[in-house]
This record gives C-alpha cells, structure tokens and sequence, in this order.
C-alpha cells in the first residue's frame, strides 16, 4: 500500500549525535542502549539499537545518526525507547546506521 504525501511528512526524522552508548544485557537480541541529542527543540532521547554486528561502543560516541523522533514511547524490558534509529538492513541482520556525510547540527529534519 502506497503512502501518501502528507503520511509521510508527519514522520519526523531528526540527526542526532550520540553521546552514550550502554551494554543492552537483557534484550532478546544483542543491542546497545544509546543516548542520543538531537540539539535544543527536541533535546536527549533514548534508544534500543540492534547495531552489535558492525559497531563497537567506543565507535558510536559522538557519531551523527537518523533517527525517527515522532513514534510513540516503546518499553524494552526494563528500558524506555524514546526514538527509533535508522540503518540499513542486510542479509543476516546487521544495520548499517543512516548518518549524514558532514557534521551538521543536531535536530535538523530530514526532508
């Protein structure tokens, strides 16, 4: 089913830098729990990410990821997901994190 237009722009993408990154132990699949600014209008938000297979932790920290900022709050076990962190998926489930190719402002829309 095709979206249209305007379903697709009530979806806020945002770029944001990590600042955290936290072993995730009790998740289902291996996963590292992020904290991530996305600058003074949206402010720090949480996320689960599924990214164990290609990144270390020291790897992500003040990395600029894509992340969609408007999905409702999402309870991991003991863990409150705040965001959903974009990547590509490849064949045997690693991501490939979204990122944008220079240094830009936290919280800037992706249109």
């Amino acid at each position: 089913m095709d979206l249209t237009w305007n379903e697709f722009e009530r979806t806020d993408m945002r770029v944001g830098t990590i600042i955290e990154v936290n072993d995730f132990p009790e998740a289902r699949k291996p996963a590292f729990q992020l904290t991530i600014d996305f600058g003074a209008e949206i402010g720090i938000r949480k996320s689960s990410a599924q990214i164990t297979k290609r990144y270390q932790k020291d790897d992500l920290v003040n990395r600029q990821i894509v992340a969609v900022v408007n999905f409702p709050k999402k309870q991991i076990g003991k863990f409150m997901s705040e965001c959903l962190v974009l990547g590509a998926v490849g064949e045997e489930g690693d991501v490939i994190l979204l990122a944008p190719d220079f240094k830009i402002p936290n919280g800037l829309r992706i249109g």
